[in-house]
């Protein structure tokens, strides 16, 4: 039922009702985590044999490299060659770096701030206003979270089914020569699931802008993880930058956190010859080297590109199903409330659900009164600012089935609730 058309009488005692459901929660002692998008046990099992892969005996590299000294900052060329087909990036633009894309983001971010983007740019802290960044949202907490850390203004635009908005987006870097860049999550963006069309990623390469020294940075962390036959292109942005006479534009990262080991992956960082030029300069002044141990035993455990495949294949084989159970329970208590609707993502790591405007801090914290942690209403937005106080971010990825289901049934319980108290107020 539309909670919206019931009678206040009616209302009235659906609140009560769904107070009773609720109190018997409590008696349950639950202790459930949708808070992050980690792997669970069985996808980091997937991995075991990166423990073992590597022995005493096995530790030159395919160019005769002694992985266990310094040097290569470029990191091991048989990895970069794995990558670079399925990033589609050049294997010479590609570096592999340690284990966080994050990392690589700060320090990009960290020196576009402190040298400029180019040695001819200047440096964004001494540029005549405070640098900006668009932020598409709903949108990765932790993007927000390292700008923020380094001064750098956060801008809201909307995120759309296909990509950020980009009527707003054209307005704001036209004008504003503060504009810097904009986050870009290609692939089953985190929450919302979204997916770029080639148009509005062939637009965003070609937009002119009031800043010079506008860069994208466009992070493919779930470009991989598929959960339906319908996978996302990774397009050869690249290339579609310097069709549009911006070869600089795009810095690409990614990484196997979600893949092998969360805390023990590869990250990768590619961009235009004069960008890796630029980076590789700045990074070599803080490593002499990544971890190339680790390196070695990814491009062994996973051969090629298709043994890249493959084990996703694995992955989504154990995730797929905890999505399916979202949608269920949600379709089945909410399909018909009027006050909640969500994504159905094809990939990546989130469920994007949108309650009722001005109740969502209230869902999450009922939720975690009976032991349902969620990640904390706004999460997604700038500065953890949801203006209409409607989103949460759903993670299904980390429990068991069974705890899936009860948790979003739990869930589903306290968006009624606290639906039903603000329609009755």
């Amino acid at each position: 039922m539309a909670l919206a058309t019931l009678t206040p009488e009616r209302l009235t005692q659906l609140h009560s009702e769904l107070k009773s459901s609720y109190e018997a929660l409590k008696d349950r002692d639950l202790k459930l985590d949708l808070t992050r998008g980690k792997p669970s046990p069985a996808q980091l099992d997937l991995s075991a044999d990166l423990l073992t892969i590597v022995g005493p005996d096995s530790y030159t590299s395919a160019e005769g490299t002694d992985t266990r000294n310094y040097g290569g900052l470029d990191g091991l060329v048989e990895l970069r060659e794995i990558f670079a087909e399925l990033l589609n990036v050049p294997v010479d633009l590609l570096l592999a770096q340690g284990s966080s894309s994050l990392t690589l983001m700060y320090n990009t971010m960290s020196f576009a701030m402190l040298h400029g983007v180019s040695d001819q740019a200047t440096p964004w802290i001494r540029s005549d206003n405070a640098p900006k960044i668009l932020c598409p949202s709903p949108g990765y907490d932790r993007h927000f979270a390292l700008c923020e850390s380094l001064g750098i203004e956060l801008v809201p635009v909307a995120m759309l089914d296909d990509g950020p908005d980009l009527e707003a987006v054209r307005a704001l870097v036209a004008n504003d020569p503060a504009v810097k860049g904009i986050w870009a999550v290609p692939a089953y963006s985190n929450p919302t699931g979204a997916v770029f069309g080639e148009d509005i990623t062939r637009e965003l390469l070609a937009m002119p802008t009031a800043a010079d020294d506008f860069r994208i940075f466009w992070d493919n962390a779930y470009g991989l993880h598929h959960l339906t036959d319908d996978e996302a292109p990774v397009l050869d942005v690249l290339d579609i930058a310097a069709e549009a006479g911006h070869p600089d534009r795009v810095f690409i990262f990614a990484s196997t956190s979600k893949m092998t080991f969360a805390g023990a992956g590869v990250s990768f960082w590619g961009s235009s010859p004069a960008n890796v030029a630029w980076f590789k300069r700045h990074l070599a002044a803080q490593s002499i080297g990544p971890d190339k141990i680790n390196q070695l035993r990814h491009a062994r455990f996973f051969g090629d590109a298709a043994g890249v495949r493959a084990h996703m294949a694995r992955h989504r084989a154990i995730i797929e199903p905890k999505f399916a159970i979202v949608h269920k329970v949600l379709e089945d208590r909410l399909g018909d409330s009027g006050v909640a609707h969500w994504s159905s993502p094809r990939g990546g790591y989130f469920v994007s659900l949108d309650v009722l405007p001005g109740t969502a801090d209230r869902v999450v914290s009922l939720a975690k009164d009976v032991g349902v942690a969620m990640t904390p209403a706004g999460a997604a937005f700038p500065y953890g600012n949801d203006p209409e106080d409607k989103n949460i971010r759903i993670a299904p990825t980390m429990p068991t089935e069974d705890d899936v289901a009860v948790a979003i049934d739990v869930l589903a319980t306290c968006v009624l609730l606290a639906a039903a108290e603000k329609l009755a107020a």
